[in-house]
């Protein structure tokens, strides 16, 4: 059991912020204003004995249904009692009270995994850190086609999380035609038929797209709609990068629209990943995006969309600046053009309207390299030349080895953010990747996702009920993702099980100093197996390479 006296300082702490029990009262507190409701389970007759008991927490099952008092217990890896489990008895006993008990966050749209293969990285920390037990590996539609030696790396010598696979179609369509920008050939959609085939059948969850991205761009809406009917066909879901979430080239509806449009042929769930109206020209623009995802939903097509709580994007030079067709071709052709002075002169035109639609250069904070933490604004001040021409020194400085060219972009108002979390279909994800701590100047949301996502929208603002935030974050993306026996605190399911000091539960990390640890998870269940201990990291290795139950 836990002290309630005191606890030590070592390397393995998420904080040195002392445990304060005030929070003790706060389910006696809920019971008076009756919000906690009855327990699931009698009390039993005979006392029973369980590997561990989490005793007196209130229990947020991830149904998204009102918080009650309870008790979990876990025997191996899975969870075998919840309820009043009144006199039994467990190798372990972890003294809940004044604390809350979720299921494990499934973080649906994580860059974390090529980090997690790193053994420096591979105990998760940051991630054990925000709460998180699951992620999805392979978004945007990128990833490695090869997702068996991708699943070995994982098993051996393990994660500290579990990971569920996605098959990229970018990556795929990369495979069979390079960075062509055309229409596949019929023999050449076979081909990535089969990529994707073959990645369902070794238990991958579906397929992602990065349709704002090359190659993903170069695909007709009819390719994917193809190569979704057999990630349909397997139980899959279609998780989708849009093709466009400000006015590059479709717009945001159309691409909104592209989504409902294939999951409508094709048949297959639709995801409408780390969903947004980037950039003031269509600030405004959810109000129509949830008209047009409810309709679809009216029509009994299964469309939802996740998001990441921020005002900020994560993204590159080339992401944010570069027009597609500048990426067209195999291996230095960007380069050439920038070298090309007829290219250049078309290239650098487009750039500043690319530019225009993020805002500004002073709404772009480099990631990597020299300038980290600084903007393309600054930089270019610095140097005595414009946005564009910086931009473009810097992606070839980048290619020499010079520095990053990841970029942090402003892009978002607090009316769409909060109108889109509000919607019953939004799941949460962090978008986030794994960074080696004090290295570089990544986006806060690898590190503190999912406390904000509950400290500021829940507990300060009130945009959802915490109820509604925790099955966002479970029984939500479990139900779509179609990971069974996970997602939810009830008798038989997987033991990822979180304990959160709710008072403490923030996220620390911040734009201008992005590493810090989020902090106020008490304990950490990974299959059953402590990932953190009375607030220390255990650096177990639990975490599975999870495949898709057909």
């Amino acid at each position: 059991m836990r002290s309630d006296r005191f606890e030590r300082m070592d390397d393995n702490m998420l904080s040195p912020t002392p445990r304060r029990h005030a929070g003790r009262a706060l389910p006696a507190l809920l019971a008076a204003a009756g919000l906690l409701a009855g327990t699931s389970a009698a009390r039993p007759a005979v006392a029973q004995s369980y590997d561990l008991i989490i005793r007196g927490g209130t229990l947020v099952d991830g149904s998204g249904g009102p918080a009650r008092a309870g008790d979990v217990a876990v025997d191996g890896d899975r969870i075998a009692a919840v309820g009043d489990l009144g006199a039994a008895t467990a190798g372990r006993v972890i003294d809940a009270n004044g604390l809350h008990v979720f299921p494990g966050f499934i973080d649906t749209h994580s860059h974390a995994m090529p980090a997690l293969l790193r053994d420096q990285l591979r105990t998760a920390r940051p991630l054990l850190a925000q709460g998180i037990t699951t992620i999805f590996a392979n978004p945007d539609g990128g990833g490695t086609v090869d997702l068996a030696d991708q699943r070995a790396r994982i098993r051996d010598p393990g994660v500290g999380v579990n990971v569920g696979q996605l098959i990229g179609h970018g990556s795929v369509r990369r495979a069979v035609l390079g960075m062509q920008a055309r229409e596949a050939t019929p023999e050449e959609l076979d081909r990535m038929r089969t990529f994707v085939r073959d990645g369902m059948d070794g238990g991958a969850f579906g397929l992602s797209s990065g349709l704002y991205y090359s190659p993903g761009s170069y695909a007709p809406t009819g390719e994917v709609v193809e190569l979704a009917k057999i990630a349909a066909g397997h139980g899959g879901v279609y998780q989708s990068h849009i093709r466009d979430e400000s006015d590059y080239s479709i717009g945001l509806l159309g691409a909104v629209d592209e989504v409902i449009e294939i999951s409508r042929g094709s048949g297959i769930t639709g995801v409408v990943t780390h969903i947004k109206a980037l950039g003031p020209r269509v600030w405004g623009e959810s109000v129509e995006v949830v008209r047009r995802i409810e309709a679809a939903r009216a029509e009994g097509l299964a469309v939802y969309a996740d998001q990441y709580p921020y005002g900020a994007s994560g993204t590159s030079i080339i992401g944010a600046l570069v027009p597609r067709w500048a990426l067209a071709g195999e291996g230095g052709d960007l380069y050439e053009r920038i070298e090309n002075p007829g290219e250049r002169a078309r290239l650098v035109p487009e750039m500043w309207e690319n530019l225009d639609r993020r805002g500004g250069a002073d709404r772009l904070m480099l990631q990597g390299g020299p300038h980290g933490g600084r903007t393309l604004a600054d930089v270019a001040e610095e140097r005595g030349v414009d946005a564009i021409e910086t931009a473009l020194a810097l992606l070839v400085e980048a290619r020499g080895g010079g520095g990053g060219t990841g970029l942090t972009s402003f892009n978002m108002n607090d009316e769409d953010i909060e109108r889109f979390m509000a919607q019953p279909w939004m799941m949460t994800a962090s978008d986030g990747s794994l960074w080696v701590p004090g290295e570089g100047h990544p986006h806060p949301r690898g590190f503190g996702a999912f406390p904000r996502r509950i400290r500021k929208y829940v507990m300060e603002e009130g945009v959802t009920s915490l109820e509604q935030a925790i099955h966002a974050m479970t029984a939500l993306p479990a139900r779509v993702y179609g990971i069974e026996g996970r997602g939810v605190l009830e008798t038989g399911a997987v033991a990822d099980v979180i304990v959160v000091d709710l008072e403490r539960f923030r996220d620390t990390a911040e734009y201008d100093d992005p590493h810090g640890l989020a902090e106020g998870v008490e304990y950490s269940l990974v299959n059953g197996t402590l990932a953190i201990d009375e607030g220390r990291f255990t650096d177990a290795l639990a975490g599975e390479a999870l495949v898709k139950a057909r």
